[in-house]
């Protein structure tokens, strides 16, 4: 059976996409990711790309070591199983609050744009960016 393509759960930032390109094509994630930025900003259908992407590819399948699993008791494996599902759910409860929050500032950019006739949310983009980056790099260290 040949090649297939996943979602990537190593190579994750947002849902694994480029990751998963990348691992299938044998490239650098980095220059995926900047392949979708790229298409972000040429028209904004990188966006579009990437949340198609995120819900027709399937994640990556787990895998658990056998020769590992064949020497250790059951109690091993169930609490190296339950250690792991609990850091899948903490990546998940992250990346909801990260999302909600950048929803949040989103829309009240648009309420504003309607409610006060001089701000154009797209005078404001960069700013937005750059929020969203410093976030980033600050959670990163942490």
């Amino acid at each position: 059976m040949g090649k297939r393509l996943y979602r990537s759960r190593k190579e994750k930032v947002i849902g694994g996409v480029a990751g998963g390109i990348a691992d299938y094509f044998s490239i650098d994630p980095t220059l995926v990711r900047i392949l979708f930025v790229v298409t972000v900003f040429a028209g904004g259908s990188g966006i579009l790309a990437y949340i198609i992407l995120w819900i027709v590819i399937p994640e990556e399948p787990l895998v658990f070591d056998t020769a590992e699993n064949k020497n250790s008791d059951t109690e091993v494996q169930d609490e190296k199983i339950n250690e792991h599902l609990n850091a899948i759910n903490a990546q998940r409860q992250k990346r909801r609050v990260f999302f909600g929050v950048a929803l949040v500032i989103l829309g009240m950019f648009f309420l504003a744009g309607n409610l006060i006739p001089h701000i154009d949310f797209f005078d404001l983009f960069p700013v937005i960016l750059i929020i969203i980056g410093i976030s980033l790099l600050v959670t990163s260290r942490s």
